[in-house]
């Protein structure tokens, strides 16, 4: 099908998108990527009057490994994730997930803060950064402000941005000495998104769990965080048995969805599989 027709502006900066938005907000959109804008337009689901591109911003851009931080500008790319090796050293979760996003095509355009502000509940990185206890930078004519990703995230495709703001860029504490990452996911034969996945990192300490953090995405109207398993487990061994545990706890209490493809029972069940499996190989 072909969109309805739209004006299309380029953005320099981050504040002339943001003054372009708020001239109309409920009329406009970002786009970056495109990948799921593009085929909403087609289809006429979405007709904005202004389409306002911000693949040019620089301040969007880059990653910086930091002694005690890392920075990803919200418009880096999938590939530029998967290709990074300083990010890799300090973060390899990072390359786990890119190497399981779709195709290379979709990975040389779409961007991490598209597929975080799109918030689709099927995504691979808001379960990563969930896991990783970032926080969301957000841009808006009054300044900024940082969202922990454990709270961004509302339902499907809603997050907390509001109407005239910018997801500017992720910021993700540098992580302990000796953190053990995991990304895993069921994928969609047909779209390569997640009908379950989990992202996990713990440290071990002792001989027991420290620091265990779990996103899940796929499972439920939104990304979360897996409290309930990451609870149970929080000083305790890693233990085949204790895994089991956390797993079934995790699967019992989360409210799954259900489609054409997966019913919730299903889903439910991947939930608690999928968890043990991700929680097993940390603990390998």
């Amino acid at each position: 099908m072909i969109p309805a027709a739209f004006d299309y502006i380029r953005a320099g900066s981050i504040a002339e998108a943001i003054d372009l938005l708020q001239r109309d907000p409920d009329g406009s959109k970002l786009v970056a990527g495109g990948h799921t804008l593009i085929p909403t337009l087609k289809l006429r689901l979405a007709s904005p009057a202004l389409l306002v591109d911000i693949r040019g911003i620089a301040e969007m851009k880059g990653i910086a490994v930091n002694e005690d931080s890392i920075r990803i500008g919200a418009l880096t790319t999938h590939a530029e994730l998967l290709a990074s090796e300083p990010l890799h050293k300090a973060l390899p979760i990072f390359r786990q997930a890119a190497n399981l996003i779709a195709d290379p095509q979709v990975r040389n355009r779409g961007t991490i803060g598209g597929s975080l502000a799109n918030a689709d509940s099927a995504a691979d990185w808001p379960a990563v950064v969930i896991a990783l206890k970032a926080e969301l930078e957000i841009a808006s004519a009054t300044g900024s402000r940082r969202v922990a990703a454990r709270d961004f995230f509302v339902d499907i495709f809603s997050t907390t941005l509001g109407p005239s703001e910018v997801l500017a860029a992720i910021h993700i504490p540098c992580p302990a000495a000796g953190t053990r990452f995991t990304y895993r996911k069921i994928r969609h034969p047909a779209s390569g998104y997640a009908v379950v996945g989990i992202a996990a990192a713990v440290r071990i300490n002792a001989g027991v769990a420290a620091n265990l953090s779990i996103g899940i995405t796929g499972a439920a109207s939104h990304a979360f965080p897996g409290d309930i398993a990451a609870e149970f487990l929080a000083g305790k061994p890693l233990s085949q048995g204790n895994i089991e545990e956390a797993a079934r706890l995790q699967s019992a209490a989360t409210e799954c969805l259900s489609d054409r493809y997966a019913s919730a029972e299903y889903r439910a069940s991947l939930l608690g599989t999928e968890t043990r499996r991700a929680l097993l190989a940390l603990a390998a």
